[in-house]
Formats: structure tokens, sequence, C-alpha cells
């Protein structure tokens, strides 16, 4: 397995989604009823499993706890079929778990405990290696240690195809070397906001950020905007271009749309290496077009049997 040559390769988080549907958040100390709870699958292995699903050969990179959430989540990638070689198990944490309390206006408290993803180290990535070098496209982000997304970036840049870095949970203060270690940097609104310290509210405010991240060292920058599609920026010099989404769609729910677009930019990246990165975000962007328009994150996620042949 070792010795195989992947699609898309992911480093990332795996977390178990726990929500509770009440009427109202309850105070401090207080006890109320629910009306609906549930389970979901979370993290970055979303953006496997999208990949998976549009027919890239995936694997992932990770740990969870030796509990029945790490359990379920293997054996979710299983059958999503993302290879699982190097999906640790581990008995000093649980499973990266987010317990989350949804009231009928829509807003959430949400509690996050990080758990097995802090322990994924070096030399998990060591034992990946092999197969790192092999990768066409490494997707990472920072719900793991951010020195290990970076340590893992700096072995796939000797490589000659892409790696990608999706700037989930951006910070003020990044390492630089996230920049130069990247072919395509993708962050949305708000980290683009975060990372810049300008406001992005407009498509024209997310070429200004594009240009800025650009001038940080990555080659190409990808500003998501939601509704409005995204902007594109890879030379310096040229003008930033906005990729609209194809057509307006209800959403029903915008759980995981980052993680599905990013998915599906990296199966695009692994299958059409040639394709014009503009081409690559405006397929990107009618993938996650799909998958708002049903509930719930993973399950929401569309399989290539699910999309116009047009796409592919």
């Amino acid at each position: 397995m070792a010795e195989e040559t992947f699609d898309v390769m992911v480093v990332g988080s795996c977390m178990t989604d726990m929500v509770s549907q009440a009427p109202r958040l309850p105070k401090a100390g207080e006890t109320i009823h629910g009306l609906k709870f549930f389970t979901g699958f979370g993290g970055k292995g979303n953006q496997c499993v999208q990949a998976a699903r549009l027919g890239a050969k995936t694997t992932m990179v990770c740990k969870v706890g030796k509990d029945i959430f790490g359990d379920n989540y293997i054996q979710n990638f299983k059958d999503n079929g993302v290879h699982t070689d190097f999906v640790g198990q581990t008995s000093d944490a649980a499973t990266g778990a987010a317990s989350i309390i949804v009231n009928n206006a829509g807003e959430n408290a949400i509690v996050i405990v990080a758990g097995a993803n802090m322990l994924l180290n070096r030399a998990d990535l060591q034992e990946a290696l092999p197969a790192i070098t092999r990768s066409k496209v490494m997707v990472c982000q920072l719900e793991i240690h951010p020195q290990i997304s970076l340590q893992a970036l700096r072995m796939a840049q000797k490589n000659n195809g892409y790696n990608m870095r999706f700037a989930r949970l951006a910070c003020a203060r990044l390492d630089a070397d996230f920049y130069t270690t990247s072919d395509v940097f993708c962050c949305n609104e708000s980290e683009a906001e975060m990372l810049t310290g300008s406001a992005v509210t407009s498509v024209e405010e997310a070429g200004e950020a594009a240009a800025e991240l650009l001038r940080r060292g990555c080659k190409s920058v990808v500003v998501t905007l939601g509704p409005q599609g995204c902007v594109v920026l890879q030379a310096r010099g040229s003008a930033p271009k906005h990729v609209p989404t194809a057509a307006p769609v209800t959403a029903v729910d915008t759980t995981g749309a980052g993680d599905c677009f990013i998915g599906a930019l990296a199966f695009y990246m692994a299958h059409y290496p040639t394709m014009a990165l503009e081409e690559m975000a405006h397929r990107a962007n009618q993938v996650a077009g799909v998958s708002v328009q049903a509930a719930g994150t993973q399950t929401s996620f569309p399989f290539r049997a699910d999309l116009p042949a047009a796409l592919f």
C-alpha cells in the first residue's frame, strides 16, 4: 500500500459531530429537553470523502482514538473507498469531537475537543512518506498541529506534483512557509480577512486579499465567497478572476460546503492537471452547489453519478 500512487492525499483532522437540536440554548447549570439528536462525520476527512466520491483514488493521514467513534470513522472511510493505511489509532486520547447545540433560530453553541487529532506526529508522516512523494495532490489545513501540516507540505514539495493547502481555521500569524510551500492556497472570506487584516465583503476586496496572499509566496490563491462563487488569482501582476456559481440554488444546509469544494478541486487538479485553475474552480463550485441543496455534511456530498456528465 505504501508504494501506491494516490490522486489525492488529505493530511488533517477527523471529528465526530454530536448535534442536539433544542428550542433554545440552555443557561449555565440548566437542563432542558431537546428535540432531536444525531451524529455525523466532520473534520477534514470530509474533503477526502468528496474527492473519493468523484472518482479519485484517495488516502487519509490522520489519527483517531481507540473508541467507537474512531472505529466508525475508519469504517466510514472504507465505505467511501478511502484508503486507511495511514489512519492511526491511539489509546492516549479520544477521537476528536464537536458537541453542538442548535436552537430554533439557528443559533448554536459548540464545544470542540481536538483529542487524537493533535497527536498526529512526524513519525506518522515518515511512515506515510512513500505515499506522500507519490501523491498527485496533497491537501493540508490547520485542524491538526500546524507544524505537522507544514512538515507534510515540505515533504510534498520535493515531489513534482501539486500540493494544495486549505487555510481552515486561519490565524493572523501564519508561518511564512505555509505560503511558499503551497501551489494553491485556498481560504474563505473570513479567513482571508484574518490573514490579511483587511475587510473582505465583496468580489473586489477578495481580489485585493488574494493579491496580498500571492505576494507572500504562494503560486495561486482561491478565495471562496459562498453563493458568489470564488476569486482566483495566479501569476503576479495578473488580474483576479471572479468565478461565479453556475446558477442560483436554494440552500438547505451549507454545512460542509467548503470541504465539498476543496475535495472537488483536489479531484480536478489530480485528474485534469492541464485544465485552467478557474475552470477547475468553476466545476468545484457546481459540485458544492449540489451539496448545499441537501441536509447534513457528508450525507449531502454528491457522487459522480449524481452530477452532470459535462463536469467530467
